[in-house]
Formats: C-alpha cells, structure tokens, sequence
C-alpha cells in the first residue's frame, strides 16, 4: 500500500537465490541447526543453543577466554552466549550485537510443516524463529566466525550476545547481562532485531527501517472487588459493572500526541514514498506535529497512530466465581505501550485518573523495564548503514522508525549502551509471520540481509 507504480518498477526484489554461493550453504547450516535447536520455554533449551553456537565459534578459531557461556542454576535452560573478537586499539569503545535465541511457541498440529524443521521451499525458510529472531542470531554467529577465519583485526573490539527470555519468559537474560555482567557487554551501542526493511505482495522493496527508541510494553491490572451475594438479589454496585465502566473510560481516551526523532524521520521520508492522501498527511505532520487535522488523518491507520502517542488496551478480563451469585472480584488486564518519556508510574497515576473509581485498584505488573530516551541516531551509527544500503539496495530509502513493540533494546538503552534494531532483512506484508503460524522469510531477503550487515559492522569496528 505504501507504493507507487514508477517507485515499484524501481525496486523489483530479485528472485530468490538458486543456488547459494559457498559462504551462503555454510552460512545455512548454521542457520539449519539454530532453528532446528528447540527454544520455547515449555519444552526447549536455549542452552543448549548457546552451546552449539560457541561450538562453530571455537571451530572457527574462538579461544575458550573469549567465549563465554553464561547459565544461572535457577535458570539452566536459559543461558546465554558471549563472544568477544579483541579489537587492537584499547581506547576504543567496543561495538555489540545483541539477539535472542528464545521463540515463541509453536505446536506441530496447528502448523502446516514441523515448525522445528528447518524448511526451504519456494524461496522459502520455514520454521519456527526463522524470522524471529534465528536469522539474526545466526547472522552474527556466521560473521565472528567468517571474521575470526579470514584473520580480520578489527580496531574496535567486537561483542556478540545470544540471549534468551525476550520472548516474555520470567527469566530476561539481557537484562541478566546488564546488571550483573555489564563489563562483559559494555559497549559505544548495539545493533538488535526490529527496524526490518518492508516489502509489498510482489517482492518489491519499499524501504528499510532502523529502530530508534521503542515504546514501553508494561501491563497493569485493574480489580475491583465486591462482597458478592446471591444473584436473586441483585445489587446496583456489581464488580463487573464497576470494572467495566473503568475500562470504558480508558478505551474512549486517546493519549495526546508525542514524537521522537525517530517518528518525524519516519513520516517525513514515507510521506512522499506514498504520495497519496495518508502521505500529505505524513509529510504535514513531520513538518508540524500540532497539526490536529495531519494527525487525526494518521491515527485512522492504527500502526501510525501508535508512533504518534501513548496506547492503552484491555486485553484479558477475569470475573465471577458462580453463575448464580453476584461476583466477589473482576480483574481486567490493561497493556499499554508508553511513548518515551512516561514512566510507568506516571502512566499508573494517568489510568487511575482516566478510571475516576476509588474502587478500581490500578496495580503495576511485572515488564520489560522502561525504554528510556530514544537514542539519538549518530554519524557513527547511520553513515554505514547508508553507505551499505546505497551499495546493496540503491534506490531504497533508510527510514528511522519508533518502535512500537517490544525488544531487549529496553534493558540496554536505559543502562547506557544505547540500542539500534536494524537487521537489513526484509519483511513481506504479513511481517513474515511473526509469532504467527508457519512462520517464514524469504531465502534471497536473509542472504542479502547477511551482506549487508557484514558490511555495516565491518564498518563500524575497521
């Protein structure tokens, strides 16, 4: 939807690769291996994934000192992997790469192919994680390991984290990292998942994001409880009627509009790509977020009026004990993605106001962690990434992005080592399946998405 009929002619995505280069088919089974490790928190071991990737890496030349394998007893299937490649000038800051190994879950009667089967057809790779986040993961393993082969001596010192938790598991090993092994990982900034380029139905390339800050993904649970009774004698005051009526309020606001670097790049360079009605209005809003009217345009799409403000949706409801008795206690499950800036206990503070019950308790669950500022997108962050994608993908424009789910990048950038999603991979409308059933990416977008990221980060440690 975002293209034109000249700019589509422009970018026409290649066919899918036949027959890969050697680099590419060693590349693959690597790859093959990480998807076909099961890393659901149910029944698989992100373990035992990190250790078959230190296994390529010492394979390929890692001593064990640079190589570390970081597993709590509370947590033995959810380790994480650490490799360093010792950069030649100490005064320079290190460079890290960050993925998780960890997939949502996936069960083999709802899927058309075993979802741990790593699966090429039709210019294809099926499997669970294939896309989320395995591709990556695999890219960053192949690269230090290509690197380490070819005697590569980069300046800067170069870090790879392989993670698990990310995928809400109780365990975050990013924020692991953080807080108990930051010396391990410290870092001048990270590349990480999101920012994925975007294509349409055809193949053809639309453009190539690069995440910048993200929206804060915390729940809140709403309850009101009630002394209940017998339902031949009903009260006015019923939880669930009380409860609703909070969570009403809360589905009839909308937060006012904020925006990020990140967002006002994001609109000013799709604006013209689309050139349409929803593109005046992008290119409105860039210019001047106050525009009530450019906004209200943009919040019809619901993905554009979540880079523009604060959401809140409910989105589990828990009520009643008995068919025939008055509820004792309702529970509603509020989650909100908070624009940076908001803290999550200001936006406790905001969902008690919008509620105006004494007797709807707002309480703050368990999250991510708050995202912190959107970092700023440097220099030294950027003149690679478009010096690559003129190289590899002239024609198709780098746009910064707000993002607005949720990535590891919110236990890193807050911490001081700020935290950039670009994987040069890209995505077909359905986002590649994402956490979806049959998940899959296409064969030719990982290849050329492994290129160009080899070429950014060789950039950025040379």
């Amino acid at each position: 939807m975002f293209l034109g009929a000249a700019l589509a002619a422009l970018l026409a995505f290649p066919a899918a690769a036949q027959n890969p280069r050697p680099d590419q088919a060693q590349f693959r089974d690597l790859y093959k291996e990480l998807v076909e490790t099961n890393t659901t928190l149910s029944a698989g071991s992100c373990t035992l994934a990190a250790q078959r990737m230190a296994a390529r890496l010492k394979a390929a030349g890692f001593s064990d000192a640079d190589l570390h394998l970081i597993v709590t007893p509370a947590n033995p299937k959810e380790g994480a992997l650490v490799a360093v490649l010792p950069g030649s000038d100490p005064k320079a800051k290190a460079i890290l790469l960050l993925a998780h190994l960890d997939v949502v879950e996936a069960r083999r009667e709802d899927w058309e192919r075993d979802p741990f089967s790593f699966i090429e057809d039709g210019g294809y790779f099926y499997g669970r994680g294939t896309a989320d986040d395995k591709a990556q993961a695999a890219i960053w393993v192949d690269m230090l390991a290509r690197f380490k082969k070819e005697g590569f001596k980069p300046r800067r010192t170069l870090k790879m984290a392989l993670t698990c938790g990310e995928e809400s598991a109780p365990f975050n090993g990013a924020h692991h990292l953080v807080t108990q092994h930051r010396a391990l990982i410290d870092a001048e900034f990270a590349l990480n998942e999101g920012g994925w380029g975007r294509m349409d139905e055809k193949g053809r390339r639309i453009y190539l994001g690069i995440n910048a800050g993200e929206k804060t993904n915390q729940n809140y649970r709403l309850e009101v409880t009630n002394p209940g009774g017998h339902s031949m004698r009903p009260e006015k005051d019923n939880a669930i009627y009380r409860l609703a009526g909070g969570v009403m309020k809360i589905g009839a606001h909308d937060f006012p509009v904020q925006t990020t670097d990140a967002s006002i790049g994001f609109f000013s360079k799709m604006g013209p790509q689309l050139g349409d009605e929803m593109g005046a209005a992008m290119t409105a809003f860039a210019g001047n977020p106050a525009d009530a009217q450019a906004a209200a345009k943009l919040a019809v799409d619901p993905a554009y009026n979540a880079m523009m403000r604060t959401t809140c949706v409910a989105t589990v409801l828990e009520a009643g004990h008995a068919t025939n008795a008055l509820p004792q206690r309702a529970r509603a499950n509020v989650n909100c993605r908070i624009f940076p800036g908001t803290s999550v206990q200001e936006m406790q503070r905001k969902l008690e106001e919008l509620v105006a019950d004494p007797q709807i308790k707002v309480t703050i669950l368990s999250g991510r962690g708050a995202g912190g500022p959107a970092p700023r997108l440097t220099d030294m962050v950027m003149k690679p990434i478009l010096a690559a994608a003129a190289k590899r993908r002239p024609g198709v424009p780098v746009v910064p992005m707000l993002e607005i789910g949720a990535t590891d990048a919110s236990h890193l950038t807050p911490a001081g080592i700020p935290t950039y999603g670009f994987t040069g991979i890209f995505f077909e409308p359905d986002g590649s399946r994402l956490h979806g059933l049959n998940e899959r990416v296409r064969v030719d977008a990982v290849y050329e998405g492994r290129d160009l990221l080899t070429d950014v980060v060789r950039e950025y440690v040379k």
